[in-house]
């Protein structure tokens, strides 16, 4: 007489969408296998050409080398910028050695350049609202000279902040902040600067603003969030935040299936699945196939929007 196996206990999954990769990171992704298939292996990246470390490891393996700067990248190698765009010494580095290079930055970071430039053209000092050391934040105030745009992280550094002139003044922001918490910075700014002027259109992208609210809504209504992402991913981190600060405490952010302390999840019977910007969909579905594994899983899909929006390719790769 054989055992009767033990029922696995229920699970929901509830699958917030939009979620996963944005137009950007798709682009960014594609410019890299396109130059490796026109220039043939190796292909230099200066910097994580997003912040996944699944997809690095898989453009790596198709030859790839991933490096922090330029002196790392030989004489005549082609060479890709990441996605979060670069500060103007590198591409002019580039031209001065004489490196092919491609430009993967997402063209909503390369927007938030160009009203820097023209801020700074216009004799205004800017205040950028964004996180120390990201490399969007270097990317962005690498476009102008040094002073000439101030960085501000939180509540209290924008009520601290002392520009120069006060009536020539404007803002732009790092593209995947948190839409609630950059809304409060950027008030405490127009309340302590009247003349601050803004952008023509929100700098915060569009795949950060919709992730957010698809994460909030979902929130309340599971037990624990897992959010599929990279540690320095910056809007995969904001995921988290959101999805606590909409009531939902037990949310975590992870790489992929195998980080996950199940244990943790004891007593949850509906769980909120997203993932980063940056973190492909199979990394969701390994993490409902390991959820198959401990439970008998039913699927929910929370999807507030659809989105539709595509970038075209560098014209040297668009053949």
């Amino acid at each position: 007489m054989t055992d009767t196996p033990k029922p696995l206990p229920p699970l929901t999954i509830v699958l917030a969408g939009p979620r996963g990769f944005c137009a950007g990171v798709d682009r960014a992704i594609q410019i890299v296998e396109r130059a490796l298939d026109k220039f043939g292996a190796p292909v230099y990246v200066r910097h994580e050409i997003v912040h996944n470390k699944f997809v690095v490891d898989g453009l790596r393996a198709k030859g790839a080398v991933f490096v922090e700067e330029l002196d790392q990248v030989p004489d005549e190698a082609p060479v890709i910028f990441s996605a979060h765009g670069v500060p103007k010494r590198v591409p002019d580095e580039a031209g001065r050695r004489g490196l092919t290079y491609l430009d993967a930055t997402c063209p909503l970071v390369s927007k938030v350049h160009t009203e820097a430039e023209r801020h700074h053209e216009a004799g205004r000092q800017i205040i950028l609202i964004g996180h120390a050391n990201h490399p969007e934040v270097i990317g962005t105030m690498g476009q102008v000279p040094d002073g000439a745009m101030l960085l501000v992280e939180d509540l209290e550094q924008a009520e601290a902040v002392q520009p120069a002139d006060p009536e020539n003044l404007a803002f732009v922001t790092q593209t995947t902040l948190s839409v609630d918490e950059t809304a409060a910075i950027v008030a405490v700014l127009r309340r302590r600067f009247p003349a601050l002027q803004g952008p023509r259109k929100e700098d915060i992208c569009y795949a950060t603003t919709n992730r957010q609210a698809a994460v909030r809504a979902m929130a309340a209504g599971v037990d624990a969030v897992l959010v599929l992402g990279a540690p320095n991913s910056s809007n995969s981190r904001r995921l988290v935040e959101v999805a606590k600060g909409a009531g939902c405490d037990r949310s975590i952010l992870v790489q992929r299936a195998a980080d996950i302390d199940w244990t943790s999840l004891d007593g949850v019977a509906r769980l909120g699945v997203t993932a980063g910007a940056s973190a492909p969909e199979v990394l969701v579905e390994e993490v409902i196939e390991a959820a198959r594994a401990r439970f008998a899983v039913t699927l929910e899909h929370a999807t507030l929007t659809e989105e539709t929006i595509t970038f075209k390719l560098p014209r040297a790769l668009s053949a």
